[in-house]
């Protein structure tokens, strides 16, 4: 396993970072996450093969995803060793102050997120989305405490616009608060959007990116029509790619097929070797997923084949914002 420092930090984080979306009990909207003791192998895999960072959010499987991630972290690995992320935004419990980017749901959700960790502190917490309804002031402020108080190392945002991003960065700078040291952005073959301004505003910045979907809903691995029960349910999934994308697919396939490795390792070597991408968040439910993007790391694409990947990329409107 590589490593390289989180943005301008001196954390040292794995160049895979093992997203635990896919880990918690099964529920409607989750029917396709592995409950606590088929999560189990997928922890000690991670660990085995170098990985050090994970990343959850309150969230996933309604809590259950912090908490299988806290169960087997603490069970088998040091926790000064490493790097636990997760994320504040999204609605948790019904009423006006169950979701959201206030100062009360910012200090609850962190609390309620490192007592489901059975964790003292997690050293990246994220903003899941701008929320356009509480100052942006207020959100920052409560981000700062939460630093200053012991419970998050560094703080990171997620999707947004880069506008939106810029502004949080002036007033954290003004306000000697606490600086976004990561965006979790939304970045892969198919999805190329944040390469006009996001990626290098961060780049300015000296802040580090962790896709999310790196692999694209997994439509990167397999052939175009293929079907999975995750792609069947995932309602916001099918909001963020179209069939036009078809061709971007099979050239990932031609040059796994060359190279005699999968169309996952093609896919996240690309992403890799992109600017500012220190490590995107991988979802594992079969080991071999696992596996694959480990051996990522080590594959080194030409510029021929880089190339070919990126040429026929054509714009799009923005997804996955909301």
């Amino acid at each position: 396993m590589e490593y390289t420092k989180l943005g301008s930090t001196g954390l040292d984080v794995s160049r895979i970072c093992l997203g635990t979306m896919s880990y918690g009990v099964p529920n409607d909207r989750w029917k396709w996450a592995l409950p606590q003791d088929e999560a189990k192998p997928f922890f000690s895999a991670a660990l085995e093969a170098g990985i050090n960072f994970f990343d959850t959010a309150d969230v996933y499987s309604q809590g259950t995803s912090e908490e299988i991630t806290g169960r087997w972290l603490n069970e088998m690995a040091d926790r000064d060793e490493i790097v636990v992320a997760t994320k504040v935004f999204n609605r948790m419990r019904p009423g006006p102050n169950g979701a959201g980017l206030s100062r009360k749901a910012i200090l609850t959700g962190i609390d309620h997120s490192l007592r489901r960790l059975g964790m003292d502190y997690v050293d990246l917490y994220q903003i899941h989305r701008f929320d356009p309804e509480t100052p942006l002031e207020e959100t920052l402020e409560a981000l700062h405490d939460v630093v200053r108080s012991g419970k998050a190392r560094y703080i990171g945002a997620s999707s947004m616009f880069a506008w939106q991003f810029a502004k949080a960065l002036h007033l954290q700078d003004a306000n000697g608060w606490a600086r976004f040291v990561t965006m979790q952005n939304h970045h892969n073959l198919l999805y190329r959007e944040e390469e006009r301004e996001m990626n290098p505003l961060c780049a300015d910045e000296g802040v580090g990116t962790i896709p999310w979907s790196p692999l694209a809903r997994g439509k990167l691995t397999r052939d175009w029509d293929e079907t999975t029960t995750r792609g069947d349910t995932d309602e916001f999934g099918r909001t963020l790619y179209r069939d036009s994308d078809r061709h971007i697919v099979e050239k990932v396939a031609e040059i796994g097929e060359k190279r005699g490795v999968s169309r996952a390792q093609v896919a996240l070597a690309w992403l890799l070797a992109q600017p500012v991408v220190d490590a995107p968040i991988i979802g594992a439910t079969k080991l071999h997923h696992l596996e694959e993007a480990v051996a990522a790391v080590d594959l080194q694409l030409d510029d021929h084949e880089l190339t070919e990947l990126s040429e026929s990329y054509e714009p799009r409107g923005i997804a996955g914002h909301r």
